[in-house]
């Protein structure tokens, strides 16, 4: 039933409120026929989030069944958590809030509401890492052997479009997109790939083979040319793909020339060296790496943050590889499989190998203080798992 004005009054009476104080409409809630709590979710947005959605633009739920579901915006990731509310939340459609019923006086002072649904939690959404590990995972499946390449003819290999990736990586599109860059990730017709290592360095010598042949500059090595000369060899837009993995573009009076990036191909070409050896004598290395860099190259160590780790305890030192894409994307897997490698590390070691940890504003050293700790070694700071490891 409806209530009246007067019961109304003799409630607040008996719950010694003083009306005064109080906005002359009230509001009387009914539950409605259909009120069920399991019609609606709530997600909780942060001002940004909602400035998109009212732009008309949308967001986007990612994962497959067995992965904990992330919301996407155009270029961030959130992970999703049911908080619970020890409050019940009440949906009122039209329901005015009381600076709305300050700004319009009504007339009538009693205002019939009825209650669509409730529910007792709602989606918290937090900024994470985009999980981009998968990525990698997926074009490593049937990396791109060349033109020639037999396993391309078949057709079983996985081949996946940005479409395809969208779908089944949890990050953002221009996330993705920037990730595809970062691994050098290039579209062959249509499809996404990644070179496999050895036809990449085959692309690689052609190229640092003929700059050696016309004494280019590292720095100004020119596209037209390398086109014509190369065409013959390999597909022109694997030249032209190989040269932008490895250089920066520019253009100067017209032409379009590559600036080399030392560091990278000195990078590519230790990795080459120490694929086939589970470890290599430092000092040897470090001799037969210089003399297989391009001329006017010089290799140094802190070029293979990352991709290599030196082992000074063994006499003589040595060198092993060790790619930080291939450990565990979680953190607490990650840290594990770290001390399972070196049961203690210093933190420059260890830096290159959980810096693509680090949450937004957070330090290398912040992570170190909760998974790992610390002690004096030889007036060295070393940090050991917190747990032991099996």
């Amino acid at each position: 039933a409806m209530r009246t004005r007067a019961e109304v009054d003799a409630t607040l009476q008996t719950a010694k409120l003083n009306p005064e104080e109080l906005l002359p409409v009230v509001h009387c809630l009914s539950f409605g026929p259909q009120a069920s709590a399991g019609d609606y979710r709530l997600l909780q947005l942060e001002p940004d989030l909602c400035a998109e959605l009212e732009a008309g633009r949308s967001l986007v739920i990612r994962g497959e069944k067995d992965e904990q579901a992330v919301l996407c915006s155009k270029d961030k990731t959130y992970d999703m958590k049911i908080a619970d509310t020890s409050n019940m939340l009440l949906f009122i459609p039209g329901c005015k809030t009381p600076e709305q019923l300050n700004a319009d006086q009504p007339s009538c002072n009693i205002i019939h509401s009825q209650i669509a649904g409730f529910s007792n939690n709602y989606w918290e959404l937090r900024r994470c890492r985009p999980k981009l590990k998968k990525l990698r995972k997926l074009l490593m499946e049937d990396p791109y052997e060349g033109p020639g390449s037999q396993k391309d003819q078949s057709l079983t290999f996985s081949k996946y479009t940005t479409e395809d990736l969208l779908n089944l990586i949890q990050a953002s599109e221009e996330e993705i997109l920037h990730q595809l860059q970062v691994i050098d990730a290039c579209k062959i017709e249509g499809y996404w790939r990644i070179l496999e290592f050895d036809y990449e360095m085959k692309l690689l010598n052609h190229v640092t083979q003929l700059i050696d042949s016309e004494s280019w500059s590292l720095s100004k090595v020119p596209l037209r040319t390398c086109l014509e000369e190369l065409g013959s060899l390999e597909p022109t837009e694997m030249i032209e793909h190989i040269l932008l993995s490895y250089g920066r573009k520019y253009v100067d009076d017209g032409d379009v020339y590559f600036e080399m990036h030392e560091d990278k191909i000195c990078r590519a070409i230790a990795q080459m060296l120490l694929q086939n050896a589970v470890k290599f004598n430092l000092s040897e290395f470090q001799e037969v790496w210089q003399q297989s860099v391009p001329e006017g190259m010089t290799t140094r160590l802190n070029q293979l943050k990352g991709l290599a780790l030196v082992d000074k305890s063994s006499r003589p030192e040595t060198i092993f590889l060790l790619k930080v894409e291939d450990l565990p994307e979680d953190n607490q897997e990650r840290f594990n499989s770290l001390f399972s490698i070196r049961e203690k590390w210093t933190e420059v070691d260890i830096t290159p190998y959980i810096q693509d940890l680090c949450a937004e504003k957070q330090t290398v050293g912040a992570l170190l203080t909760k998974y790992a700790r610390s002690s004096m070694q030889n007036g060295v700071k070393v940090y050991n798992s917190r747990r032991p490891i099996s």
